[in-house]
């Protein structure tokens, strides 16, 4: 995805400051289709007791929010002092996010064993702590490297200030993306077919974020190629 990301970046190159805060909404929009987010967040909807579209859109927000807060928060120091953080550290938080995806889809696997992925149309107190478990797995996301390229590309920016207020737009949009991708995903769970048929995507859902999950990890430390 690096490349859709630098290829967005040229527009801004010499550009307005409006087309330079349009690119860094841009970049946002698309951060949230890296394919890591995207088995995340979907492992993490199917997994769930409750899938209405609005129960979907508030974990898919929950998780952007997360994801919002150790992006600027690890993308700053990058814009105003020019520091980054050590590349082990980069790489265990990529091999964290790898083992959080393998978590979400054993979980699912075994909440499809055990014939509790039933729709429920009316979320209880498990939720909150769904949300929580969600903010804090977009946490560890923004931690990771994927957003690298988004983030360097704001620091080629000549004023400091518009690159911050670039960063701030790159991490609100990205959360915004994830959260309407999950509603929209919620929605398609919440019709008679989906319902029907959601026992038997499950397994086939939960092996390929498995998969997914053990890859990435292994790609952290170049012990898989990562064509991303």
């Amino acid at each position: 995805m690096f490349g859709l990301d630098e290829r967005i970046a040229a527009f801004s190159d010499g550009a307005s400051i409006w087309i330079v805060l349009v690119v860094a909404v841009l970049l946002g929009l698309r951060h949230a289709t890296d394919p890591d987010h995207l088995v995340a967040v979907t492992t993490l909807v199917a997994g769930g007791r409750e899938r209405a579209a609005r129960r979907a859109g508030e974990l898919g927000l929950a998780w952007g929010l997360g994801h919002a807060v150790t992006l600027f928060a690890f993308g700053l120091p990058v814009l105003v002092f020019d520091r980054f953080l050590p590349q082990r550290v980069q790489q265990a938080a990529e091999t964290a996010i790898g083992f959080v995806i393998v978590y979400l889809a054993l979980r699912l696997l075994i909440r499809w064993h055990r014939g509790e992925l039933r729709f429920q149309a009316h979320p209880h107190a498990h939720g909150a702590r769904t949300r929580r478990g969600a903010f804090a797995v977009g946490l560890m996301h923004g931690v990771g490297g994927s957003a690298g390229v988004g983030v360097l590309v704001l620091a080629s920016v000549s004023s400091t200030g518009l690159a911050v207020i670039s960063l701030v737009l790159l991490a609100a949009f990205t959360a915004v993306s994830i959260s309407l991708l999950s509603s929209g995903f919620g929605s398609m769970l919440v019709s008679r077919p989906a319902r029907a048929a959601v026992g038997r995507v499950a397994p086939a859902l939960g092996g390929a974020s498995l998969a997914f999950g053990v890859w990435y990890a292994s790609a952290a430390w170049s012990l898989a190629p990562y064509p991303f």
